[in-house]
């Protein structure tokens, strides 16, 4: 089995491949990880990104935001416990860092990063010694499984079902004429990071084993999702497909 090392970003939110991630980034640690990503070469600046498991991170207000009732932890494994990798799902993806843009203000510090997904990970170590984590970990082939044709084409339509429930109930206009991916893999992960879902149930969506396996979980989510949507006139006003900035 080959692995390889690479910095180590947690956050309360999943990736998926293909799909861009951007962040803003203050804290010492994670700023210390993209000023070494800095100073990389261009071809060389991917970190890996992991879900925390238990959301210790996660402000009881709004997602990405620190707490300011909990105490002030330090360190790289700060808010992971004795044993970080415990605090993490054991699968993530890899992010590349197109652009990472240091702030120059002196009442904002920190790192403006746009990144992109890459390739699945299995986490199998993560290191606390230095100044931000390190994780060691064997990237995952993207296989397509049985029937993945066909069951995309299903997906497809559940998901065009599901966007106007979702429009209808969030008293929102949809926007028509967006094409959808005609590859199978491509589609299964734009529909995951697309939904609106908890992280667990993304999380489950980005272990699937193969491209097929992930496409009939969607397509069962989707229309169970769509049947829940129908029968609600309407969601408070709030912006249910708004994603954080950054969850760091």
């Amino acid at each position: 089995m080959t692995s390889l090392r690479l910095p180590l970003f947690p956050l309360n939110s999943v990736l998926f491949p293909g799909l861009v991630l951007p962040l803003n980034v203050f804290e010492a640690r994670y700023r210390a990880m993209m000023r070494d990503l800095s100073a990389a070469s261009d071809d060389d600046r991917r970190f890996a990104v992991v879900a925390i498991r238990d959301g210790r991170e996660v402000a009881p207000t709004a997602q990405g935001m620190p707490d300011a009732t909990a105490p002030t932890a330090q360190g790289p494994a700060a808010g992971f416990g004795d044993d970080p990798v415990q605090a993490f799902h054991t699968v993530g993806c890899v992010a590349d860092a197109a652009t990472i843009r240091e702030k120059s203000s002196a009442e904002d510090t920190g790192y403006e990063v746009l990144a992109t997904g890459t390739t699945r990970f299995r986490l199998l170590s993560v290191d606390a010694s230095g100044p931000y984590l390190t994780a060691e970990l064997e990237e995952l082939e993207e296989e397509p499984g049985a029937g993945a044709g066909a069951l995309a084409s299903g997906v497809v339509r559940a998901f065009r079902t599901y966007q106007k429930r979702l429009a209808w109930a969030n008293e929102r206009t949809l926007s028509s004429g967006q094409d959808l991916p005609a590859d199978p893999s491509v589609l299964s992960y734009l529909v995951a990071a697309a939904a609106v879902l908890d992280v667990p149930a993304k999380q489950r969506l980005l272990e699937a084993p193969d491209t097929a396996a992930r496409l009939a979980q969607e397509l069962k989510l989707l229309r169970h999702e769509s049947a829940l949507l129908g029968k609600l006139p309407s969601l408070p006003a709030v912006d249910l497909t708004r994603q954080p900035t950054s969850p760091n």
